[in-house]
Parts: C-alpha cells; sequence; structure tokens
C-alpha cells in the first residue's frame, strides 16, 4: 500500500480554521502539491472551494464536504491570544470543544465519509510536568488546559463511531511570525526588549512551522496512523536556553528579564502557561518514521525569521 492510498493525489481536503497560522501554511502547502482545499468559513462561501459552517448553531453544509478524502479540524479561539477572563475561557471551551463535536457529527453524517479525520490539539493535554520527561503514552494532567484537551479529543467521538481513522495533533509551541504564541516574541527579541520569563527553568516544547505542516501531511497520508501525536522538536529546551538562541539567531541583547508576578498580573491565567514547564517529545512521531527539518532551535528560529 502506499503512504497516500488513502488520501490520493488531487483529491479534496477540507479544512477548518484554514485562516490561522498553521491552517493557512497547511492549505497554502498542499494546494502548491495539487490538492483541492476546501475551507470551511463562518460567512458566505465566496466560491465552490468554500464551505460554509457556524459552530456556535452548530450548522455545518454537510453537503459540501461531500468527496473530501480527508477532514482537518485546527478551528478555535486563540489561547494565548489575550488574557484569560472567566468568559475568555469560556469561548476557548465553547469554540473548540463545541465546534470540533459540530464537525464530527457532521462528517458521520456523510455517505461516503473521509479516510481520515485530523484533530488539533495540544501538549496542554499533559499540563504541569517539570523536568520530566513525557511523550504520549502520559495521562492528562490537571487544570484548564488538560481538561480542555480531553474534551476537545473527546468531541470527536461521533466520527470515531464510524470507524474514521482518527488522529489528535497535540502541537507544541510553534515557531513562527505570523501569529501563534511565538509571533509576538520575534518583534520584542529585534527591539533589543527580550529576555527570560520568570527564572527560565521551564521547558518549552517547541516546533518550526515547517515541521509542523510536514508532520500534519504524514499523519494525514500514512493510512497506519491514528490516535494521539505529539508535534514538538526531539529535544525541548528551557525558557533561559530558547531566550539565548533568539538572541544568538537574530543578534539583539536578551537583558531584559520579565519577572513572575508580572506575567501573572499582565496575562492572568496565561502566565501559567507560559511559567509551568511543560517538557514534552514526539515518541510516537518518531517511530512512525517522521524526519524533522529543523530539529534544532537556532534552525527553527532562522527558518522563521527568514532573510535577515
Amino acid at each position: 500500500m502506499s503512504v497516500e492510498a488513502h488520501v490520493p493525489p488531487g483529491s479534496r481536503i477540507a479544512i477548518a480554521g484554514a485562516s490561522g497560522l498553521i491552517g493557512s501554511a497547511l492549505a497554502r502547502s498542499l494546494a502548491a502539491d495539487g490538492y483541492e482545499v476546501v475551507r470551511l468559513v463562518r460567512r458566505e462561501p465566496r466560491g465552490p472551494g468554500e464551505v460554509r459552517w457556524d459552530p456556535d448553531s452548530r450548522q455545518v453544509d454537510a453537503a459540501g464536504l461531500a468527496g473530501c478524502a480527508a477532514v482537518v479540524n485546527l478551528a478555535g479561539a486563540g489561547v494565548a491570544s489575550r488574557r484569560w477572563t472567566k468568559a475568555y475561557k469560556a469561548t476557548i471551551r465553547r469554540s473548540r470543544v463545541l465546534g470540533t463535536r459540530t464537525l464530527a457529527k457532521a462528517v458521520a453524517t456523510l455517505d461516503s465519509p473521509p479516510s481520515v479525520f485530523l484533530n488539533g490539539s495540544a501538549i496542554g493535554f499533559y499540563g504541569y510536568t517539570g523536568d520530566r520527561v513525557v511523550d504520549e503514552s502520559a495521562e492528562p494532567g490537571t487544570g484548564f488546559l488538560p481538561e480542555l484537551c480531553v474534551e476537545w479529543e473527546g468531541a470527536t467521538e461521533a466520527v470515531r463511531d464510524t470507524g474514521v481513522r482518527t488522529v489528535f495533533a497535540r502541537t507544541g509551541l510553534v515557531v513562527g511570525r505570523g501569529g501563534g504564541a511565538w509571533g509576538p516574541l520575534f518583534p520584542l527579541f529585534k527591539a533589543g526588549l527580550g529576555g527570560r520569563m520568570g527564572n527560565g527553568r521551564q521547558y518549552w516544547s517547541y516546533i518550526s512551522l515547517h515541521d509542523e505542516v510536514a508532520a500534519l501531511r504524514h499523519l494525514l497520508f500514512t493510512p497506519s496512523l491514528s490516535g494521539p501525536f505529539n508535534l514538538t522538536a526531539p529535544a525541548p529546551l528551557t525558557n533561559r536556553e530558547i531566550t539565548a538562541a533568539m538572541g544568538r539567531v537574530l543578534h539583539r541583547p536578551t537583558l531584559f528579564t520579565v519577572p513572575a508576578p508580572v506575567l501573572r498580573l499582565v496575562l492572568g491565567g496565561v502566565a501559567d502557561d507560559v511559567l509551568g514547564s511543560a517538557r514534552i517529545v514526539p515518541t510516537r512521531l518518531l517511530e512512525s518514521g517522521f524526519t524533522f527539518t529543523y530539529p534544532e532551535i537556532d534552525a527553527a528560529i532562522r527558518a522563521a525569521a527568514g532573510p535577515s
């Protein structure tokens, strides 16, 4: 069986969240290789390449998904895009859990379902791990993010019950300039205002945007793969080490330190994610034969920064 046997070249692939950092990069990559990308949008479709959905109202134009060989769900409110108020935490949970459940139920109604349903998730599943190395065999942690991730993955139940291969991409911190948690760091460090956060000893499990997209494609096109996969580089680093690498690659000083109390005052609950330590490794991804292009932090930062 060929690697892409279940998602043939040129086939239709639907993406929810195609306007985000990861979704837009994945859509570009697939389109460049001749796949027909179908984007789920919350407004009226502007052409055959768009399908209307409204997760808040639990509505999807299921007919528009007919004939798709794969469905990718990367939609949801940004976890690190604003302060975690009680209201915004509810927005995060609703957008990810309700959105996933809505899409999964729509896919489950199709007479000819896709070969694979690839659902976004996050290494927040594991919560605080300290210095302990954790892979996909670990149980979920405690707190808002682990509880969210458990619900988020559980919301795929309808499509899993149909027998469709279902994959969970537990993504780490994506090293990219166009958005996500890492995006704001580039202008800060380029201005010479970057520095470690808190004591700097917390582990950050990162992945380059290039490798994130490549890993998602690997999960889509390898029919033997299902269940959870950590999308992180093989060797997580501490915030102190990453701060030094940012300064080294961008040729800027990293003299500033943001104390933990200040981060908590400014960011609220998000600060626990920044100050917490998550030392996550991609055991299953490596065992499946995936090869990283930018496993080292300097190369990942350089790839994201682009021409100097």
